[in-house]
């Protein structure tokens, strides 16, 4: 286990997750707000919109005027998601963004193939035709992502062995094509990781790519998100994937309940606490916090938006 890393990234994809997976339509005015309020928390990375057909997902119809909507911070990294070259290009269209790529593959075929219509062979040839266009665009290749990296509501427990072999086929791909892979993404895209899977798939992709920098984007359906971020911690992880409020989800993972990504405030909270330094600002994060909940209009999951922070706390009892 890894001593417990001294600060850590945020990656805030509250907008993006949240919503692609909100039923009813949310004004584009409100969207716009919510961005905004994040890009004053302290946050340096921040994903927008998907690029997506709205047809698939109807809360992404406005992407193109969220993004063209949103005030640009300096600091701040405002970034898209795509799934195929014509997201990549209305990405790039839109001049605001930074567009950088990614390499991306799924350890449940099932799974891929509800949510992007690809078989995993498909999938990998899929990613030598978006690599070369991300150089033709000279867009920077530097992560690689493995959605349902800890099971599936379709398959079941993914197997360790699988994962390391999606780990060495991206690092393959980006080889081929003359690209470098810095950061590693390991999604637990269905809610199925827990503090123990966590450390065993975590460890065992660090133990065969000890130089490979590992990120999680952990789901919270099943109440494991900040538990599992703790473990993240302690193997050392330093890039976490993240939504305001608890926002989110996957639309095509079959749950029936809330899906929600592990909550910012509450990870932020809890490094606050143990001292790992995140650069955000709490109290901002929390009025952004209650910001989505206006926003969607409905309670979400996240609880140090409820309970307070206990520095706040600690300053009223002083």
């Amino acid at each position: 286990m890894s001593d417990l890393p001294k600060s850590i990234r945020i990656n805030e994809e509250g907008p993006r997750e949240g919503f692609q997976f909100e039923r009813g339509p949310i004004p584009t005015a409100r969207k716009i707000d919510l961005v905004d309020a994040l890009s004053r928390t302290g946050l340096d990375h921040i994903q927008v919109a998907s690029f997506v057909n709205p047809k698939n997902v109807p809360g992404m119809a406005d992407a193109d005027d969220v993004v063209q909507g949103i005030t640009l911070h300096p600091g701040v990294h405002y970034t898209g998601l795509w799934l195929n070259e014509k997201g990549l290009l209305r990405a790039l269209a839109s001049k605001r963004l930074e567009v950088t790529g990614s390499i991306s593959l799924t350890a449940s075929e099932k799974f891929l193939i509800r949510n992007q219509n690809r078989t995993l062979a498909e999938n990998i040839e899929a990613q030598h035709r978006i690599i070369e266009m991300y150089k033709d665009h000279e867009v920077p290749v530097e992560r690689g992502s493995i959605m349902a990296a800890f099971g599936c509501n379709f398959e079941g427990d993914i197997p360790i062995p699988t994962v390391l072999r999606l780990v060495q086929t991206i690092l393959d791909l980006a080889a081929e094509h003359g690209v470098g892979i810095k950061v590693m993404n390991l999604a637990d895209t269905m809610a199925w990781a827990t503090p123990l899977s966590i450390r065993r798939v975590v460890g065992a992709v660090r133990e065969r790519y000890p130089d490979l920098e590992l990120a999680l984007h952990l789901h919270d359906t099943r109440g494991m998100g900040i538990a599992n971020a703790y473990a993240g911690l302690e193997m050392g992880v330093r890039i976490f994937d993240a939504a305001v409020a608890g926002l989110g989800g996957c639309p095509f993972a079959g749950h029936k309940g809330a899906a929600g990504n592990v909550c910012t405030e509450d990870l932020v909270f809890m490094c606050d606490e143990m001292g790992i330094e995140t650069g955000i600002d709490l109290e901002a994060l929390l009025e952004a916090a209650r910001l989505a909940e206006e926003v969607v209009g409905h309670p979400l999951p996240g609880s140090v938006m409820k309970g307070g922070s206990l520095k706040a706390l600690r300053a009223k009892l002083a």
